[in-house]
Parts: structure tokens; sequence; C-alpha cells
């Protein structure tokens, strides 16, 4: 069972790393340092997106508008980081 824990913290891990990917990548192309032409920029951002954006659309849609400025990926990865610390001090130590 542990074993499956480990798993679960090491996926949360990627999601995180995933979403920073996401988020920079998104900076990127709108401040037009990659050009979504680019057959590979697009694959990259699409699988990004699709991702990301079912997870990241539920906490948009509650958020209040913040302008420009979207912080839902910095909620998510509180989020995430939150399971993880549940799961590392409660969790694993009581399974066998």
């Amino acid at each position: 069972m542990r074993a499956v824990l480990d798993i679960i913290i090491i996926i949360l891990d990627l999601y995180v790393w995933l979403l920073i990917a996401s988020a920079i990548l998104s900076w990127l192309i709108a401040f037009n340092v990659v050009n979504t032409r680019n057959q590979f920029v697009s694959a990259v951002a699409e699988f990004l997106y699709r991702i990301t954006e079912p997870v990241l659309a539920p906490i948009r849609s509650f958020m209040p508008n913040l302008g420009g400025l979207d912080i839902s990926p910095i909620i998510l990865i509180l989020i995430i980081m939150f399971i993880q610390r549940v799961i590392a001090y409660y969790v694993y130590p009581n399974v066998i």
C-alpha cells in the first residue's frame, strides 16, 4: 500500500511540473518568444492545455475576475501540496 501512496505522490509532483510548464509556455506564447506555427511548439502547447485545463477550469469558474491575471495554477499547486502533506503526515504512517 505504501508503494501506491508513493506513486500517487510522484504523480502529483509530475502534475505540478506540468502546471509550471504550461504557465511558462503560455507566457512565452503571449510575449511572442515562441511561435505556435512551429509544429513542435503547437503539439506541446496542445498537450499541456489538454492535461491541465480540465482541472483548472473549475477553479477559474469560482475565482473573481482579476483582469489579465490568472492565479488558478497557483491555487491548484497549493491544493496539490496540501494533498501531498495529508498523505505524507496522516495516511502514510498509518499504512502497514
